[in-house]
């Protein structure tokens, strides 16, 4: 393995230039405030959103109080906030001290990171598949309608928040699905970071029948050539338990986990 391959570089990579990641320009209704060393992020489709490099210097008490700031502010507003915890921040209570506050762990996911580069090659399609960029609302459409047969559960969030940010930065995303006709089979998106080595993938679910015929890996290779269009040396996905083994076969790395913690208002 290379040195640039090496788990604890790229985690040092990862944690330095990601881990503060705001969106830049913001997209219309979209704030980001500091308190202390976290960074909260409102007006996102899915409520807030509260990020951070390092929490672990803080005292027991401060660290309890700006937890509860955070879930108070969101209160006021009525409004649900994810707190992004990974699996090597400090300190080791930290999951107990969100749950105290009343926040609820969702799905755990693996932080994956590659080199684009060997992955960028012309993707491999089963016959009568083909991939095309899109921007159209219409096509944001079917994405949510294939995204809400794939996980039975409402996606309508992503029609607005892709259309936002398409909005506010034409350039700073590639949104791709791959087709069978007229029939959306799976789709997903890269994300350029402005100021960093990394593009990040995301999206990438795909109808149930379609799965095992490499149009996830095609995905893949098609924004890794666009990433590397544009400079970035890095692919960093937040893989789910079915992403993750395939990401791992392309070369990628795993480095650390992420868990979203949510807190919801109570429900009258």
């Amino acid at each position: 393995m290379t040195s640039e391959l090496d788990r604890d570089a790229l985690l040092r990579a990862y944690d330095t230039q990601l881990r503060s990641e705001t969106p830049d320009p913001l997209p219309e209704g979209v704030t980001v405030e500091h308190d202390g060393p976290v960074i909260r992020i409102s007006g996102l489709d899915h409520g807030g959103f509260v990020t951070y490099r390092d929490v672990s210097h803080l005292p027991g008490d401060e660290l309890d109080a700006l937890i509860a700031r955070q879930r108070d502010f969101y209160a006021a507003r009525g409004e649900q906030v994810e707190w992004k915890l990974r699996g090597h921040d400090k300190p080791a209570d930290l999951p107990e001290r969100l749950v105290a506050a009343g926040f609820v762990p969702e799905e755990l996911e693996a932080v994956v990171i590659g080199l684009a580069e060997p992955l960028a090659k012309t993707p491999v399609l089963p016959e009568g598949v083909t991939l095309r960029e899109v921007t159209e609302h219409a096509d944001l459409a079917r994405i949510v309608a294939m995204e809400e047969a794939v996980w039975q559960a409402d996606r309508s969030h992503l029609l607005s928040g892709l259309a936002r940010e398409i909005a506010a930065d034409p350039a700073g995303l590639t949104i791709v699905v791959a087709e069978a006709g007229d029939l959306v089979v799976s789709a997903g998106w890269v994300r350029y970071e402005k100021g960093t080595e990394f593009a990040g993938l995301w999206g990438g679910s795909t109808l149930e029948q379609w799965r095992g015929k490499g149009i996830y890996k095609a995905l893949v290779a098609h924004r890794a050539i666009r990433a590397v269009e544009r400079g970035y040396r890095y692919l960093q996905v937040d893989a789910s338990p079915d992403s993750r083994p395939i990401l791992e076969r392309l070369g990628l790395v795993t480095v650390t986990t992420t868990t979203p913690y949510i807190w919801s208002p109570p429900t009258a």
